[in-house]
């Protein structure tokens, strides 16, 4: 098993995405590259402890390609928004791509840079990619809350307007 770990605003949207396909183990909801030690989800969302929200996906590389995971990362966020992302707003749910070796960084930097010479995107990309970091798991209520919390889940996905960018920027 590998690891890739992807920050695209509210970890609560980034689960779903990556959980559905064979070779995916695991997606895990937290928090990365911060200064506090086992920051709380209230330490992360009010900002002052440099951490993003982040899901942390363990899958096996021989079935599911880093690759694929970024295909997918991209069509899930405003990869041109530095100020968060869709209705949540603040450092904590800015974009980044955290990588845990030379390969990931390389696949990532090409990816990003193929992804700005789509012409996709009439603003830059500003997507950082960083060296993975301590991995600070996420208080249990925020796990799979897509499936604990449909009725909520459903409500913020909706209200956050990431649909409706996913369809206007990604419909083909």
């Amino acid at each position: 098993m590998e690891k890739a770990t992807f920050a695209g605003g509210c970890f609560w949207c980034m689960v779903k995405p990556f959980d559905q396909w064979d070779g995916i183990h695991k997606v895990t909801s937290g928090y990365m590259g911060g200064h506090v030690e086992n920051p709380t989800y209230e330490d992360v969302k009010g900002g002052q402890s440099g951490h993003l929200e982040v899901v942390q996906i363990e899958f096996d590389p021989k079935i599911f390609s880093y690759e694929q995971l970024l295909d997918i990362y991209w069509m899930q966020i405003d990869p041109t928004d530095a100020g968060g992302q869709f209705h949540d707003r603040g450092e904590s749910y800015s974009t980044a791509i955290f990588t845990h070796s030379k390969e990931q960084q390389a696949l990532a930097e090409k990816s990003k840079e193929a992804l700005a010479a789509s012409g996709r995107f009439k603003k830059p990309i500003v997507t950082v990619i960083r060296e993975a970091e301590t991995f600070y798991i996420a208080e249990d209520y925020h796990q799979d809350y897509y499936k604990k919390e449909q009725a909520h889940y459903k409500e913020d996905r909706a209200k956050s307007g990431r649909d409706e960018f996913i369809d206007t920027h990604w419909q083909k």
